[in-house]
């Protein structure tokens, strides 16, 4: 079946769509219905199903016997490291992890923090407390001591797996020191941890440390447990998140059946194919593409440690796709506005044999259109940008390649996916018709393998995404939808601005922006105005070598949206900048470029009509590590 007609089968009968589904995972005890809506709005899926979703990650691959297939190739250009580890030899290692936790009291139910760098040991650790029943909560691996306490003190986990070190380009950065500090910080002191000793720089142990090959020494392989399909199978914390953090908990069940289905159907890979999320394991994007999605159906799955430039060069990347043959790639548009920075005219991608590559999706944040052409023209494959949060832990929207070949659509994201119904409301939940900007929200009952909750906080999960729109989930981001069905993901929804009463899009103001041929990737904020309550603010990175002037740059590009958006846009404040303040999964922090800007609203005359005020801004910035001139 195609997309529509697929789309159909799930619109008709949701139930049967997603029992059909669920046959292709190896259940121990099957479910007998696929939807439990006893207590909605909380929804539980194939809560009466008994499976492991380690065993269908893993072993159930090996007795198939398509043991000796490649299961994870790590690459590390960063260290020059690589290796290739197949199914039975992860089976093997990961049932030796489990039987060592298992030996140290960890159980069903019991939390596990891991807090690694990209190396295989972090899937390994990963997959070990899924076979336990264990759940996991993996943490950035070099995340600030006092965040990775908060986490501790909310997940309570019984042990720690960590890593002596991670590497970036230029630096070692130690793990333990910060991990040390975040241990005598929390509340909660888990009985013990276990270290990966790294060759770059070896930590020192203390008491209730164990290195990790001291630590599996002798012991038994672990059998896989059998859990519920409701059980959790990891915590993750949202990125960005402070204070008390939403840790957003996943089940087995609907996680193994929706990222099966994805593989194939969206993504468009086949068992014994190479897929590359160039993510991180500790974002959703590395949990669901990176270790889950791949080995639930017995794809490939590449470990890329490093990053799109700079390890070596701008043709990393290239080298990759070429080496491993990869078929399907996702990584984050930062990554290739950063290659198209450094290699404009695309002269790095000619060296490289990329016919492996069917097909590029992107995700993280908008892609800009200039991005997708320049990706498209270089790699001669479908460019897709689509969405998704890690609330919702995979794809909603995309272009489902392994169901259609459909056509492309600047600027959107593709079309909802089954599982989700979307709908663009109003500030008063009312559906607007298509092609109008409001916020996007999904109709209840979210599909199999989405947040479960989040952990310890069930007045929270409701208060953050149910109340304000009751009978939907609330994305926190604001879109439309044509009436083909096209979605647009066009910003947060605090990152719509009001300029004279008139509600913008500052993504849509970014999209003209980098349609500048010198402008290599931009950000737009609204910053208040005692006149018009907000104006739109640009922020430019040029490309390399573009040897262009920035004032005739930002004279060009202020010209640009008047002529493609209008002048009630109001565009008149743009700089150039170095770079841009991003998080550490690429993020551009807006919020953060805003309140700067807020905090200087004080000196501003009646308009911030003002060169001298948008240089304090910029220099404000500059001063706080986040943007250079």
């Amino acid at each position: 079946m195609g997309y529509r007609e697929t789309y159909k089968s799930w619109q008709d009968d949701q139930e049967a769509f997603w029992m059909k589904v669920a046959e292709a995972i190896d259940w121990i005890e099957k479910p007998s219905r696929a939807l439990d809506d006893s207590n909605a709005p909380i929804y539980r899926w194939y809560g009466d199903g008994v499976m492991n979703t380690c065993y269908n990650a893993l072993d159930r691959h090996v007795e198939a016997g398509r043991g000796d297939q490649p299961a994870v190739i790590y690459d590390s250009p960063i260290t020059g490291a690589k290796a290739t580890i197949s199914y039975a030899e992860m089976t093997n290692r990961v049932a030796v992890l489990a039987g060592a936790l298992a030996g140290k009291g960890v159980g069903k139910g019991d939390r596990v923090l891991i807090y690694m760098p990209m190396v295989p040991e972090a899937l390994m650790a990963m997959l070990a407390c899924a076979r336990l029943g264990a759940v996991h909560s993996v943490v950035f691996g070099g995340f600030a001591a006092n965040e990775l306490a908060v986490r501790i003190d909310d997940a309570t986990p019984k042990a720690v797996i960590a890593a002596s070190c991670g590497i970036e380009p230029g630096r070692v950065v130690a793990y333990k020191p910060l991990l040390d500090e975040a241990l005598a910080i929390a509340t909660h002191k888990p009985d013990f941890s276990v270290v990966l000793q790294r060759a770059q720089l070896a930590a020192e142990l203390g008491e209730n440390d164990h290195a990790w090959g001291d630590f599996i020494k002798n012991a038994a392989p672990a059998p896989c447990t059998p859990v519920g399909g409701a059980d959790p199978l990891y915590i993750l914390y949202t990125s960005g998140t402070t204070g008390q953090p939403k840790g957003v908990v996943r089940d087995n069940g609907g996680h193994a059946v929706a990222l099966h289905w994805t593989m194939k159907n969206i993504y468009n890979v086949e068992p014994g194919q190479v897929f590359w999320a160039a993510s991180d394991v500790g974002w959703v994007v590395g949990h669901s593409y990176i270790c889950y999605g791949p080995l639930l159906a017995g794809v490939t799955a590449v470990l890329f440690e490093g990053k799109p430039v700079g390890t070596p060069d701008a043709g990393t990347f290239w080298r990759v796709i070429e080496e491993h043959k990869v078929v399907s790639m996702f990584t984050a548009p930062t990554a290739f506005r950063a290659i198209k920075r450094e290699d404009p005219s695309g002269e790095l991608v000619k060296q490289y044999d990329l016919s492996s590559l069917k097909v590029l999706y992107l995700a993280g944040e908008r892609a800009d259109s200039d991005t997708i052409l320049w990706a498209e023209a270089q790699l001669k494959v479908p460019v897709i940008d689509h969405w998704w949060q890690t609330e919702l832990g995979y794809p909603a929207v995309a272009i489902p390649m392994g169901l259609e070949q459909m056509p492309v659509r600047l600027g959107a994201a593709g079309v909802a996916l089954p599982g989700f119904d979307l709908r663009v409301l109003d500030e008063a939940g009312q559906e607007l018709p298509a092609d109008e900007l409001g916020v996007l929200a999904i109709k209840l009952p979210l599909p199999p393998g989405t947040l479960a909750g989040l952990w310890q906080a069930g007045a929270r999960y409701r208060s953050a995404y149910l109340e304000r729109f009751p009978g939907y989930y609330e994305t926190g981001d604001a879109g439309m939808i044509d009436t083909d069905g096209y979605v647009y993901i066009m910003a947060r929804t605090d990152d719509v601005i009001n300029v004279a009463g008139h509600r913008l899009s500052t993504g849509a103001m970014e999209e003209v922006l980098s349609s500048h041929p010198d402008v290599a990737e931009c950000a737009v904020i609204g910053v208040k105005d005692a006149l018009k309550g907000q104006l739109p603010m640009g922020f430019l990175c040029l490309n390399a070598g573009a040897g262009r002037e920035a004032g005739d740059v930002v004279e060009e590009c202020i010209k640009l949206v008047r002529q493609k958006i209008g002048p009630v846009a109001a565009f008149k404040l743009a700089c150039v900048v170095e770079r841009l303040p991003k998080t550490r999964s690429g993020k551009v922090l807006r919020g953060t470029m805003a309140k700067i800007a807020d905090g200087l609203a004080w000196k501003m005359p009646a308009t911030i009509d003002d060169p001298v005020i948008l240089d304090e801004i910029t220099q404000a910035l500059c001063e706080m590590g986040f943007a250079r001139r």
